[in-house]
Formats: structure tokens, sequence, C-alpha cells
């Protein structure tokens, strides 16, 4: 069989193979390759993609957007909003049951959007503006405002991370700084603990008990139908292997397909290319706000004049079909793309870099760039990153890791020098970086509720809280363009380009939903 000589690279790989090879042939099995190996498992805990998307497969949701961005009921069977603006109702649909068999209850979603409140950006909006959560039955909830609040149903049924999901009500107390271990969902997936193999394999089979919605599936929102009877993310770190076993069939679905071999697959018959999330992705270095050099506001904007996004571009994408440079932090294309406030940012003048960081308190200290070497774009990113901040002074230490390893590690505020972090890369969709509200990196409240990195700036977000209260468009442009000026003055992060990530499957693979998150459900393997 082939399937070993394209996976036995290495003893993991092998392990994998040997795993892949375990699988019942009677079964129907989507086997995908992700973008990263699931390590945590909590997506309420982490906003990694890796753990959201591992969230949409066991955890529903209130509501749903779908393919034109627009909000529909998931879990939702009536809503009611009353006459002042201030009260909504909110009654579960009939058949939602937890995996364990029992009913999902008002109670267990009041408690889930607490927890979901105090870590997503969104959520904690949300909360300012509400008075109250209340349960008045088993399948029926109130959520009373302080002041009417145009944003709620978008809060709840935002698609990415952190995305409002339902646990069940023991878990949902849990601490929302303590990860939850006990995976009970009520979605169309169940997770199967026993088969998780971290660095290898995660297992996924039917919710026989879940019952879609009646419409048909769109983005996150519509019937959640599976025609599939298991999935199966294999873990594959090396993109070659991973093309070639698309290629013979031995996978159905490469996420996150390497820039480099894009153009070897579209020889390819057998491999259909396709960018299924039309919004685009914002690429962001982040650093530690906590601790020096990056304290300094005066050190971060010595960073964000040495950056070139085209370097970075060509460096991590290579095909200018697939990116654009854009110095907006809410996302060229959307309707809050500003460039007011340019500095001249972000073109790589690095004569006025060493200027800047010649005259900020930098004192010549290690700077500590964490390194996902397992995800390619983000790996070579951090050494463009690494390169760059040499040339124009600092000292790099370059700290290789998996990603799973910086996701947990990034959550960490202790100092450099009992080891903390200065600097990680990361990337956010679309979906989730274009309003001053769903932005995780553009809060700022600190270590209470800004995102890791921790910027405090109350400027930033008194703007964000004007934004979410606005509802004249034009005056919400307005403060778009305020927030751009100050957010280029803090520098909650740098923004090193915009692009397009292109997914990879089988042909003949039927289903696959357009969408800025991976969906599962909906799809059907080749005959």
């Amino acid at each position: 069989m082939r399937l070993l000589s394209t996976l036995a690279k290495g003893v993991a790989i092998a392990a994998v193979a040997g795993a892949m090879l375990g699988s019942a042939n009677a079964e129907k099995v989507l086997r995908v390759v992700p973008h990263a190996d699931l390590k945590n498992v909590d997506p309420i805990w982490t906003t990694a993609y890796i753990t959201r998307n591992h969230g949409y497969m066991v955890y529903d949701t209130l509501f749903a957007v779908d393919e034109q961005g627009d909000v529909h009921p998931q879990m939702v069977g009536d809503y009611a909003l009353s006459d002042d603006s201030l009260t909504w109702t909110f009654t579960l649909r009939d058949g939602l049951k937890w995996h364990d068999g029992t009913p999902v209850t008002a109670a267990d979603c009041v408690a889930s959007i607490e927890r979901w409140s105090k870590r997503d950006g969104a959520g904690q909006k949300l909360i300012d503006f509400t008075k109250e959560l209340a349960v008045v039955d088993d399948k029926t909830f109130t959520l009373t405002l302080k002041e009417p609040y145009g944003f709620v149903l978008e809060s709840l049924g935002k698609i990415s991370s952190n995305v409002a999901f339902m646990m069940k009500k023991e878990h949902a107390e849990t601490d929302a700084f303590t990860q939850v271990t006990d995976i009970v969902g009520s979605g169309p997936f169940k997770f199967v603990q026993d088969e998780w193999v971290p660095g290898s394999k995660v297992v996924y089979v039917k919710n026989e008990d879940y019952v879609p919605r009646s419409e048909p599936a769109s983005a996150a929102a519509g019937g959640k139908v599976v025609k599939v009877d298991r999935v199966e993310w294999i873990y594959i770190p090396d993109p070659a292997t991973t093309m070639n076993a698309l290629a013979n069939g031995e996978v159905d679905l490469w996420e996150t397909p390497s820039p480099d071999m894009v153009p070897i697959m579209r020889s390819m018959d057998n491999i259909v290319i396709d960018v299924i999330d039309p919004l685009g992705t914002q690429g962001w270095l982040r650093m530690n706000h906590l601790h020096p050099p990056f304290d300094d506001p005066q050190v971060r904007q010595a960073v964000a004049y040495a950056v070139n996004q085209e370097t970075y571009l060509q460096t991590i994408v290579g095909d200018p079909a697939f990116y654009t440079t854009c110095k907006a932090f809410y996302m060229c294309g959307s309707p809050n793309e500003s460039m007011a406030g340019d500095k001249g940012y972000l073109e790589g003048n690095m004569e006025k870099a060493k200027e800047v960081l010649a005259n900020s308190s930098y004192d010549g200290r290690t700077i500590v760039v964490m390194q996902p070497t397992d995800i390619p774009l983000l790996n070579n990113a951090t050494l463009v990153t690494a390169q760059t901040l040499r040339d124009i002074g600092f000292k790099v230490e370059v700290q290789a890791m998996d990603w799973s390893t910086l996701t947990s590690r990034r959550a960490d505020m202790k100092s450099i020098e009992d080891g903390g972090w200065n600097i990680f890369h990361t990337y956010s969709t679309g979906a989730d970086s274009q309003t001053p509200v769903t932005n995780a990196g553009t809060l700022a409240g600190g270590k209470e509720r800004a995102w890791f990195g921790w910027p405090n700036d109350e400027k930033i977000e008194n703007l964000r809280d004007a934004w979410a209260r606005e509802s004249d468009p034009a005056k919400k442009k307005e403060i778009v363009d305020e927030l751009q000026v100050r957010l280029y003055e803090v520098l909650p992060f740098v923004n090193y380009g915009q692009w397009f990530q292109p997914m990879a499957w089988r042909k003949g693979l039927k289903g696959v939903l357009v969408s800025p998150v991976p969906f599962f459900w909906n799809i059907e393997l080749p005959e």
C-alpha cells in the first residue's frame, strides 16, 4: 500500500501511518491534515484556531453567521427583543442534548455566556452593557441590557475566536483562566478522547443524536448535517509528505497547504485548490507589553518602522495573487478599513528604525522570539523578524517549539528572566479582525481584559466603547479613524500583511463550505 511509502518518514509519521491503517474500511472516514497539532481542547481558554476548529466539531452555538456574514439562530428556536430594546428573550429549540444524553438547558447557556465573556473581546463588551442574565425556565433565558446595544446577536454568533460555544453548566462554571478537560458538547461530532494522540491524531465520530436545523448549511449557520461516520485529523508536520499523501488519496483534505507546494499541486488533476475564506487573513507580530523592552512604545515603534510587509508576504506566501500589503488595523476591504495616522510604518525604513531605537530605553538585552517550527508560514515570519531586529540593533534569541507549546506559553505573564517571552507571530482571519469589538489584537485592557501581550491604554478602550454604542455609520467611521491613529501610537501589534490562504482537497470531495473556519459537516467523500 502506498500509504507506508508516503508517510514513513521518521518515527512519528510512521506512527501516524499505522494509526491510519487501523481505521475500519467499512466506515466513511474523512481524513484531514490540520494546520497544527491539537493539545489544548478548551476553546474558551485559548483563541488558537486549531482549538476553535475542535470547538466547532463538538460544541454548538446559540447563533451563527452565514456565508454573507448575516446572523441566524442555531441552538435558539425563538427569540424576541422588548419594545424598549433592553430585554432579549431566548428559547432553545427542541432536541438539544449533550453527548452524555442529558438535555441542554437555559442554565447551561447562561453559565457558558458568562465564562466566554471573561475571555473574548466581544463578550467583554456585551457583558459591559448587560444588567442581568437570568434563567426563566429549562429552555428560556433573558439578557437584560443597561442601555440599548446593537451588537448582541453578532457577539453571541461570532464565527471565530473566541466563539461563544455552549458547555454544560458544570464545565462552564470552571474558571475562565483554567482549562476544561472533560469534553462533553452538544454539537454534530463527538470527541473520542481515548483515541486522541497529541502530535499524531485526533478522532471525532458522528453524533447520531444531533438534530440539525432544516435550513441549508451556509458557513457556521444552517443545518450541520454530518455525511461521514468519522473524522480523523492526521497531524503531518512535513509539507512534502502531506502533499504526497493527498495526491495518493491517503488523506482527503489539507487545511493550509504550504505556499511552495501550491504550484506543484496545481499541475495535479486529482487535487482541487481553492480559497474558502473571502475575507482574508491578517498577520500579527505580537510584542509583550508587560516587560522591557517592549513596555516602551518607542521600542515598539522602531519595530514598526523596520517591518516591510512586502518582504514578509513574499517570504510566507510568495504568490502576489494571494496577498496584499495593508496598513489598516481593521482589514483592508472591510467597512472599517482606515489609513488615518500613517507614520510611514511597515515600509522597511531601517534608518528611521535605528534612530528611534537609539533614542528609546532599549539597553541591549536579549529579545526572546518564540518560533513555531511546525507551521511554515509562522516559522518563516519569525525568521524574517529575527533578522530584521538584528539589523536594527537588537540582540535576539530565537527559541524553537511547536505551535501548541507556543499557544500555552504565550499565556504566561512571567518575566523574561523566569522563562517568559518578548515576541511571537500569529494571524487572524478577517472575521475576527474587521471590527473594534471582535479584533482581539486591539484590546487594550491590560492583564485583566487584553489578549496575550496585554497592552493597556484607556483611550483605545474608550474609543472601542464609543464605536460599540454608535449606530450612525458615518460617526462609526470617524471613531475608527481616531482609533487607527491611536493604535499607531500604542502599537498593540505590528501588522505584517494580509493574505488569502488556499485549501486543498481530493477531487470528487463535495460540500466544502465557504467560510473563514474549516467545517467538516456537509462534506461528502468521493465515490
